[in-house]
């Protein structure tokens, strides 16, 4: 896939890191988890690792106000391996892909129990770790220890792919990709480089519309001389998502208070609170033997929709009243206590479709 015009060679390396890095002292974005360029000062592990795995597929603009949120209740591992599960999960409530809060958890106590709250420097132990991939080894071992390492995510995959014109789909592209990005990383200034790559997808060599003029790589960018940039990185079509049906049961007693239930401590949204539900199923029929209790139940118009990672959620809710306390696995919470619980976003939806129109009057 590289063609004979230009290749990756020591010297050319080293220019294209140059110039990237005299890009990146400019024109670096402030985010409140990092340090500035050039500050004398590297990004504590903690800050790094606890960013980057709220950055897993979710965007900047989201991530800052929860990682400030998570500093301001936990500012080190040890606050955070000394929290309960159930005090993350809260916090964590609205960010989604909620086995990434279980293993943030998970990761900080066995830190602390194990390696004395330090975080290892190097991209094996790291992967030793719950919850930590090689991408977050590679960016805690690059952004905070300054050492060598190859950061690849989709905004680096898309400067790769263009710079050196690989055509290969992704994700057959991947390991191809990170050898080409591993080359051209630096020896000095790893971190900056690796953030200056990241920053560079994320401003400048965007998926649409790539500022190719303000780029510091665009003289040797191949994609650009063969004007196939915004064709590449190729990808292969995605499979269409399945859509999966289901009850939400809105439960309410005399006093106001709405039953609450936990789901496992395995599977899909797990440990999370949740309104009670039938399975999720893509055919869903509601059967009276589903019904929770015995009660008269109401159909809300209307439908709950929300989409996973591997599939789209349609859940139609039931409400009824109760006048005394059914014997039912839970608890039972006053709508005005709902913000103390760790609850995921699809049970917020629930919560907002039945207070609009689910509740029986009487």
């Amino acid at each position: 896939m590289l063609t004979d015009k230009k290749t990756a060679s020591k010297p050319h390396a080293y220019k294209e890191a140059k110039a990237l890095l005299d890009w990146y002292d400019r024109h670096a974005r402030q985010l409140p988890w990092r340090a500035p360029p050039h500050s004398g000062r590297p990004t504590p592990a903690y800050r790094v690792w606890l960013s980057e795995i709220m950055l897993q597929q979710t965007t900047v603009a989201t991530v800052g106000p929860y990682f400030e949120k998570f500093l301001s209740l936990w500012p080190t591992v040890e606050d955070l391996a000394a929290a309960s599960q159930d005090q993350v999960l809260h916090a964590w409530a609205g960010l989604g892909y909620y086995s990434r809060a279980r293993n943030l958890h998970k990761c900080a106590q066995v830190v602390v129990a194990e390696h004395q709250g330090i975080f290892p420097a190097t991209e094996d132990a790291l992967l030793t770790l719950p919850g930590i991939g090689p991408y977050t080894a590679a960016a805690i071992t690059s952004i905070a220890f300054d050492r060598k390492a190859t950061v690849m995510d989709g905004n680096v995959e898309r400067v790769i792919a263009r710079y050196f014109a690989i055509k290969t789909p992704l994700p057959a592209a991947k390991k191809e990709l990170k050898q080409l990005a591993g080359e051209l990383t630096p020896n000095k200034r790893p971190g900056d480089y690796a953030q200056a790559v990241m920053d560079l997808g994320a401003t400048t060599c965007t998926p649409r519309n790539p500022s190719c003029s303000r780029c510091p790589l665009a003289k040797n960018c191949m994609a650009l001389d063969q004007d196939i940039v915004e064709a590449l990185p190729v990808r292969l079509p995605k499979k269409q998502k399945p859509t999966r049906r289901g009850t939400a049961f809105w439960l309410t007693r005399k006093d106001g208070a709405i039953w609450l239930r936990k789901r496992p401590e395995k599977g899909l949204l797990a440990s999370m609170m949740e309104i009670p539900s039938t399975e999720w199923h893509e055919e869903a029929v509601l059967g009276e033997t589903e019904m929770p209790t015995r009660a008269k139940w109401h159909r809300a118009p209307g439908i709950v929709r929300h989409t996973f990672t591997h599939f789209h959620l349609e859940l139609a809710v039931v409400s009824a009243k109760v006048a005394t306390t059914p014997s039912l696995e839970g608890i039972w919470v006053q709508p005005e206590a709902l913000d103390a619980y760790a609850l995921p976003t699809v049970m917020k939806k629930i919560i907002a479709h039945a207070l609009e129109g689910g509740t029986p009057s009487k």
